[in-house]
């Protein structure tokens, strides 16, 4: 699914109503999916409290509570602000509605919300452009501790659409209805927490419309899944064989961390990678081939070890950082891979040794031309990117992503639960498929492990990235409690086989 910023929706409305659909025909619609979504929660002859602000979002709201109305359920409306105040197809949408419309003060709320089985949030759209304070702000803290199911429209009250932000006090739903596609502010947190189940409908603006939405939206922003990447997928033919399936080398740690190195090397030698070699410290060597069977072990501990294991071409991705160990010799290493040009992917210890100099990183990176993958969570990017434009206050995760992306020339997933894959390009993906219990040690060394076996067998570095965030993420959901780290390579087989029937047959 590509995203829309809210910028980009507001050409979308305009490119409809240029094209001769009338923004009345649109609110009726989009009014008319908040009513559908509504009578689904609602019982029999149920009582609605439907608050409406003081714009289209409000408009929107009127035509939901006239739908509702005819059809039987009993609806209160309130409206934030003077009727009298409202413009253009808001106007016309409240002189439509002919119940009585009563003033909103938050001293009300407790008194009217019990009395109601579902409260519908029309107050503020995706494109609230200040944090709400004063009467709004008290009205929407009153509303969530009221404790009665909330539909939200466009997005909940307070959350901004591009970032997710909480703008000063925002609604928690436990439904969201939203138009057209879905917008940033609905996958990324905080603003992803408020939304409760997320639904998108079709309000008639039309694939042209549509069209001028995403152009006006500059680089492609998704919603992370398998028809993103699925046709980049590695697929096995009659002639495959290891060799043409790529070969990782993960560098190990001293013996007291080789753990985090195993545990990425089994991730790449599951998802596919035709060969998987960790490159060890001698005085870890005993401990790694205690532990590794179909996974190869080479002796290797220094840049100039790393630069002759590199001669054989054969070896085509490496990556660095799990449990490696931080400082000069890492950022060594990492010149080294990064010089050779092979797919690179770079995590933990390899980030964390390159803290402030991003720009020396993406020096290293550009000089070898590599085909890179970083994959730092929040401590490690907000490290990595001190003093950069990444890092600049307030501009959002999305933002900062990308702009980490364009500093170093490399693939960029920022990780956490609602992580985001930036490419140099500008390309985005947000995904939120995935599990909270996936917050466990050792489960990003995974993830990289992933990522660096889907580049060995070929795979662009973002469409990689993102089909191993995917895949980690499906491994999640699928196990549930009690997840650790080791589990998740041996969950991708049924993952894999889950992905064939639905997206690569």
């Amino acid at each position: 699914m590509r995203l829309l910023t809210v910028a980009a929706m507001r050409q979308v409305d305009a490119a409809a109503i240029a094209g001769g659909i009338s923004g009345r025909t649109l609110m009726e619609a989009a009014g008319a999916a908040v009513a559908d979504r509504a009578r689904a929660r609602l019982p029999a002859g149920g009582r609605a409290l439907v608050l409406c602000g003081p714009g289209n979002n409000g408009g929107d709201g009127f035509v939901a509570a006239r739908l509702l109305a005819e059809g039987g359920y009993a609806v209160d409306l309130r409206l934030l602000g003077d009727r009298g105040a409202l413009t253009g197809d808001a106007a016309l949408a409240a002189e439509a509605w002919t119940g009585p419309v009563g003033p909103i003060a938050p001293a009300d709320v407790p008194a009217d919300i019990p009395a109601c089985d579902l409260v519908i949030d029309a107050l503020f759209g995706a494109g609230l452009s200040r944090d709400l304070d004063g009467e709004a702000r008290a009205l929407v803290e009153a509303v969530n501790a009221a404790g009665t199911p909330i539909l939200a429209v466009d997005v909940p009250s307070g959350v901004d659409g591009d970032t997710g932000a909480v703008r000063g006090a925002a609604i928690r739903a436990v439904e969201t209805v939203t138009f057209v596609t879905l917008k940033p502010g609905h996958l990324l947190h905080p603003g992803r927490g408020l939304c409760g189940q997320l639904s998108v409908a079709d309000i008639g603006a039309g694939s042209a419309a549509l069209e001028a939405g995403l152009a006006a939206c500059g680089a492609a922003l998704h919603r992370n899944g398998p028809t993103l990447w699925a046709q980049a997928f590695p697929r096995l033919t009659g002639a495959s064989h290891k060799y043409t399936r790529g070969h990782a080398l993960v560098l190990s740690g001293p013996a007291t961390k080789t753990g985090a190195a195993r545990l990425a090397a089994r991730g790449a030698l599951r998802v596919g990678a035709g060969l998987v070699t960790v490159a060890s410290p001698t005085s870890a060597l005993a401990e790694n081939a205690a532990h590794l069977t179909a996974i190869m072990l080479r002796a290797s501990e220094t840049a100039d070890d790393l630069d002759d294991l590199l001669t054989d071409e054969r070896l085509n991705v490496v990556l660095a950082g799990p449990g490696l160990g931080t400082g000069e010799p890492t950022r060594e290493r990492v010149a080294v891979a990064a010089a050779a040009g092979r797919g690179l992917v770079l995590d933990a210890d390899a980030l964390t040794s390159f803290s402030g100099q991003a720009r020396l990183l993406a020096a290293h990176l550009a000089d070898g031309e590599a085909r890179a993958v970083l994959t730092p969570h929040a401590g490690e990017f907000a490290r990595l990117f001190d003093g950069t434009e990444a890092m600049a206050a307030g501009i959002g995760k999305l933002a900062q992503a990308r702009a980490a992306a364009a500093l170093t020339g490399a693939v960029v997933v920022y990780k956490g639960a609602d992580t985001v894959i930036a490419g140099p390009d500008g390309r985005a993906a947000i995904n939120d498929h995935g599990s909270s219990y996936l917050g466990t040690a050792g489960s990003g060394d995974v993830l990289g492990g992933l990522i660096a076996g889907l580049l060995a067998q070929g795979m662009e570095p973002f469409e990689a990235a993102a089909a191993g965030v995917w895949l980690h993420g499906d491994a999640g959901l699928r196990h549930g409690p009690g997840l650790i780290a080791e589990d998740l390579p041996d969950l991708m087989p049924a993952v894999l086989g889950g992905l064939a029937e639905a997206a690569l047959t």
